[in-house]
């Protein structure tokens, strides 16, 4: 099957559950700086220059698993990790290479959230 017309714009919003959205909330916006946009006692959306990290507590058991990964883009991922780190965010692993596309080296940090979800920085370094 063939699709002639393109039917997906974008991603417009990530759901990550929470079990303490307060304890989440602070993370996600005092310590990883994201734009709170606005929040009620159940959820809370935030802004990632033009994507919606969405914060809820599940309405069900069974959307209470861990989210997918957000890998956070940044341009230095060493400053970055340095300046979490001093704040106490819970690296799984130091930055490291992931690949190499081209000129173009690929970085990754690996981080736990509040809610014990797994999210990483990256960065991408032209090479010569």
């Amino acid at each position: 099957m063939t699709i002639t017309k393109k039917v997906i714009q974008k991603v417009g919003q990530i759901g990550v559950p929470v079990q303490n959205l307060e304890r989440a909330l602070t993370f996600y916006q005092n310590t990883l700086g994201l734009e709170l946009l606005f929040n009620t006692d159940r959820l809370a959306f935030l802004q990632c220059d033009g994507l919606r990290i969405f914060l809820s507590l599940p309405e069900k058991e069974e959307f209470s698993q861990s989210s997918s990964v957000i890998y956070f883009q940044v341009e230095d991922l060493s400053s970055t990790y340095n300046a979490l780190k001093e704040k106490g965010v819970s690296f799984i692993d130091e930055p490291h290479i992931v690949g190499k596309m081209g000129h173009t080296d690929i970085w990754m940090a690996f981080f736990k959230d509040t809610e014990n979800n797994t999210h990483a920085f990256m960065s991408e370094i032209t090479v010569n």
